[in-house]
Parts: structure tokens; sequence; C-alpha cells
């Protein structure tokens, strides 16, 4: 981790909704630069309508890496993860640069939980949440059924 103006910054990977610019700006009130970055070989990304990477192998994980993270927004996204993740420090491939580097990233704390299945799809998510979002504003209740016939949402 580098410093700067004495503060510490730190990289994050992100998976799932924070590779959404507008949630991380609704968290930071700001959008960092960023990578592309695989985190490769140990991890899975499982989840309900929530993501959560978990330990296995042969595993990648596609994501980003958020740079010059302060102090105060590590803390910002350590409760925005809550309890039932924990950070902890990965390896990642910059698909950018072709560079490896460390992060931290939040990773699901109970590797065992029988509620987390499946693969998790962040354009299969975001293309329901603004099909849910068209529906509301149209009227229309098409979108909620596709939703839910795609398994998202259950």
């Amino acid at each position: 981790m580098a410093m700067v103006g004495g503060n510490q910054v730190h990289n994050v990977f992100m998976y799932g909704s924070l590779l959404a610019d507008d949630v991380v700006r609704a968290l930071l009130s700001r959008t960092p630069q960023s990578s592309p970055a695989i985190l490769n070989g140990q991890f899975s990304i499982k989840g309900r309508v929530y993501p959560a990477i978990l330990p296995v192998e042969n595993k990648k994980v596609r994501g980003k890496v958020l740079q010059g993270i302060t102090d105060l927004e590590l803390y910002i996204l350590d409760e925005f993860e809550d309890v039932e993740y924990e950070r902890v420090t990965v390896d990642v491939s910059l698909m950018d640069s072709s560079n490896k580097s460390q992060a931290f990233a939040y990773v699901w704390s109970d590797k065992n939980d029988p509620n987390l299945y499946g693969e998790w799809d962040f354009e299969r998510i975001a293309s329901c949440k603004r099909l849910k979002v068209k529906a509301t504003v149209l009227g229309s209740i098409r979108a909620p059924l596709l939703c839910r016939s795609l398994d998202i949402f259950s």
C-alpha cells in the first residue's frame, strides 16, 4: 500500500454490485480510478441477489481494482460489507497491463453457508434491475416476472 500526503492508500478488488460506478460513488462520494482485474485460481463467486466470493480451487472471479482508496474510504467499504464478509489480502491480475498486484477483497466469512448457490453474473443482475426500474416507470409487470424466471430474486 502506498502513502499519499501522510495517509495510506489501498487497492481494493471489487466484484458484484460494487462494479457499478453509481454504487461506488454513492458510498465514497467519488469514483476512484480502477482497472479491470481477475482474481485467479482461488475463489468462485456465488450468491443470491448479492454476491459472495468463496475459496475454491481452479476458479476465477472477474472484477476491478479500485485504486487510491483512503483509510476512511476503506472503513466505509468495511461498514458496507458488514460482518458477513471478511477483508483479506489477495493477488489479482490486472487485465489492462497484465501486471499482478495485491489488493484487499471482501470474502464471504462462512464458506459452508448452504444458502449460497450458483454463479453470480453482474450483467444479468444489472440488466434485470434496469428492467425492474423500467417496469416501475411504465407500470409493466413483465420485468419482475422475467427476473423471477431467470431465478435471480428467488
